[in-house]
């Protein structure tokens, strides 16, 4: 029996992916050449962009006549779009699924695939590992904390030893993966500050308490934002940790600007082979535009981070996510947005124009009022501005 699996969307499901091919094959079966050789069809899927939904229908489509001549192919979705579906309590969007994809034999939840066997890796040189999973952070515009749920950390000393055996089979690039990485472990001590009634002390009333972890005790970091301190979290150690294992390179993404902390920063700075090009996600320039997406920072502020942290690596280069035409971002709203990107000099941008999502609040409660061709035209200037440029440099 032979399988194959089609990924659409960012590393973490490609990650995902190589645990597929990892189950597939630890019950015997083989990767196949591609689809027409294959008995089962995995088709990983994300849903971040609309886009994105229309080619896992397409191809599923173009699939299902090859199922009507080859009577034993299963075809299987799993991923993003059937994550959202298994948390959607009243069933519609699963059924809305099946409607629009009747030949597919199994909706899976990604979470059936565990980390019981190692990944089939794709990449001999560069291996992706996975810290944690899910999102608490909501932004406006977003749909991963419904197509993932919660953030859930993978235990730390997993994560060490996974590292330890691919230092040990020769890979030399490690990327860190989490839809934030920055806020890392704070599930994990989530026993520890859920005791307290008062959380305006928070800080004050455990900073003496550690995590203990691999015999050695951590103090949880936090970070002030707002006027109060965030949840801790163990990051900077744990990326501290995976860097002294003698990778020649150490990368992680992605990090969100509002927790992303001084100690990280220092880390970065003292061990050399972690990333220099560092992915911060800033989604517009603009403080209206940023307060309607539930960023929690201000231009300025997002501005002060990307100076801090080239205080300290001054070799340091910045990409990001952008987001244009999202809703009722006026004109003078998107040039604030050019303007800061002219001030950080992004290395590359991904840029995306907006489309609403199923169970997010913009889709909720806002209009998604800016013409496409509004969008087309901003799009257009911050990929000449961003990306076309540093090709023709």
């Amino acid at each position: 029996m032979r399988y194959y699996i089609k990924t659409f969307g960012c590393q973490q499901n490609k990650a995902d992916s190589e645990r597929i091919a990892s189950a597939f094959e630890s019950r015997g079966m083989k990767k196949a050449k591609g689809y027409y050789d294959a008995d089962y069809i995995v088709i990983n899927t994300c849903m971040v962009r609309q886009s994105a939904e229309n080619r896992v229908y397409g191809l599923v489509n173009n699939l299902s006549k090859l199922k009507a001549k080859k009577n034993q192919l299963k075809i299987i979705v799993t991923g993003c779009m059937v994550g959202i579906a298994f948390r959607d309590k009243s069933g519609k969007y699963l059924k809305r699924l099946r409607e629009i994809m009747p030949a597919v034999d199994e909706f899976m939840p990604i979470e059936e695939v565990g980390f019981d066997n190692p990944p089939v890796r794709q990449d001999k040189i560069n291996a992706w590992i996975p810290i944690s999973n899910g999102c608490n952070n909501f932004c406006t515009f977003c749909v991963v904390p419904f197509t993932r749920g919660a953030e859930i950390s993978r235990p730390y000393e997993n994560i060490i030893e996974e590292a330890k055996e691919l230092k040990k089979r020769g890979y030399r690039m490690v990327t860190l993966l989490g839809q934030n990485v920055n806020s890392y472990g704070s599930d994990l001590i989530k026993d520890i500050y859920s005791t307290f009634d008062n959380k305006r002390n928070l800080k004050n009333r455990i900073s003496n308490i550690q995590y203990l972890i691999s015999k050695k005790s951590l103090k949880p970091i936090y970070v002030k934002h707002l006027g109060r301190y965030r949840i801790p979290t163990l990051f900077p150690y744990l990326l501290e940790d995976v860097a002294q294992l003698g990778f020649e390179k150490v990368d992680f993404i992605s990090s969100n600007p509002w927790d992303f902390s001084k100690e990280l920063i220092e880390v970065i700075a003292r061990n050399k082979n972690i990333t220099r090009t560092i992915h911060l996600p800033v989604q517009s320039g603009d403080d209206n535009v940023l307060k309607r997406m539930n960023r929690w920072y201000t231009a300025n502020e997002y501005l002060e981070l990307v100076s801090n942290i080239k205080s300290r690596i001054p070799e340091v280069k910045f990409t990001t996510d952008i987001i244009v035409g999202f809703c009722g971002e006026t004109e003078k709203e998107f040039e604030n947005t050019v303007k800061l990107c002219q001030k950080v000099g992004f290395e590359k941008a991904y840029i995306a124009m907006y489309s609403p999502r199923p169970m997010t609040a913009a889709t909720k409660i806002m209009k998604d009022d800016i013409p496409y061709s509004v969008k087309k035209r901003r799009w257009q200037i911050l990929e000449e501005l961003i990306n076309k440029s540093k090709i023709k440099n």
